[in-house]
């Protein structure tokens, strides 16, 4: 086995490049003691590895790649936690949900998707005009969103991952009931409608509210009407007896805590431990 060279930050960058040069040894324990040193000097390491992606080695690049978005996600992770204790129950849910995203998508860019949401809005502020009637708005809010912009619910519910994290429900425009529920939301607050989410167990809801007029909306199947009654008949299918808190609007903080808790049930059913592991932290993150 070779002999790893001196500590990186005192090398030259030609010894520097013979060190990255190494991570496409052929001996396992070789790459693994050169890939354990170059993360050893955290976020450095990556602007080293940069210019190794798109090196004409393929073992070099898919290996530099690998550290490169390692080094990536662990910073979304360090993000993300210091997130979840430096913010209260009234956090900003959009930016909440695009953390929580860059711990497993690292490099997305959550000014693009804020400025989608913004797109959205301005055009059903344009398709809404001077309409006032709730039933009214909120039908052309759904129409679009379900209609236009193709979202639906996710039959596997809780089984897919992607269906949790915010992006790639934007994305592939299908996610479980709490993830589009909070896409509508963050559609709906732009608009300055009523709108609050309603955490059911099991399941998630939007409700539109003023002084004389409530509705309730199931996000997961195209915006469907519910009542007060159809959300005791949910409960009561469920096992569960309608408490004070089942109806009461859900904070942002409670938001992302089922956004979380839903990604670790589906972690955990598909047996992905470390990942499963990594949401427990985050949970017990948000429940300080």
């Amino acid at each position: 086995m070779q002999a790893l060279p001196q500590p990186v930050e005192s090398l030259p960058e030609k010894q520097r490049a013979a060190l990255i040069t190494l991570l496409a040894d052929d001996d396992p324990a070789v790459h693994q003691m050169v890939r354990n040193k170059i993360l050893s000097f955290g976020p450095l390491a990556g602007q080293w590895l940069r210019p190794y992606l798109l090196h004409a080695d393929p073992i070099l690049r898919r290996r530099a790649s690998e550290i490169v978005e390692h080094l990536a996600r662990a910073h979304g992770h360090d993000r993300f936690l210091q997130f979840c204790v430096r913010t209260g129950e009234e956090l900003d849910l959009e930016q909440g949900l695009g953390l929580l995203a860059q711990t497993r998508y690292p490099h997305i860019n959550l000014d693009g998707y804020r400025a989608l949401y913004d797109q959205w809005a301005v055009t059903l502020r344009e398709l809404i005009g001077l309409k006032t009637d709730p039933e009214q708005v909120l039908g052309i809010v759904s129409r679009y969103f379900f209609e236009g912009l193709g979202f639906k619910g996710d039959e596997q519910r809780n089984l897919s991952a992607g269906s949790c994290f915010i992006n790639s429900v934007v994305d592939r425009r299908v996610g479980n009931s709490v993830t589009l529920c909070a896409v509508y939301l963050l559609i709906a607050r732009r608009l300055g409608l009523p709108m609050v989410g309603i955490s059911l167990p099991g399941y998630f809801l939007c409700r539109y509210q003023t002084a004389t007029r409530e509705f309730y909306l199931d996000i997961f199947k195209k915006g469907k009407f519910w009542t007060k009654g159809d959300c005791v008949k949910f409960l009561q299918s469920t096992q569960q007896n309608l408490q004070d808190g089942h109806l009461s609007p859900a904070s942002p903080r409670r938001v992302l805590v089922r956004s979380v808790a839903t990604l670790h049930q589906a972690y955990s059913h598909l047996e992905i431990r470390d990942e499963a592991a990594r949401m427990q932290r985050y949970l017990v993150a948000l429940a300080r």
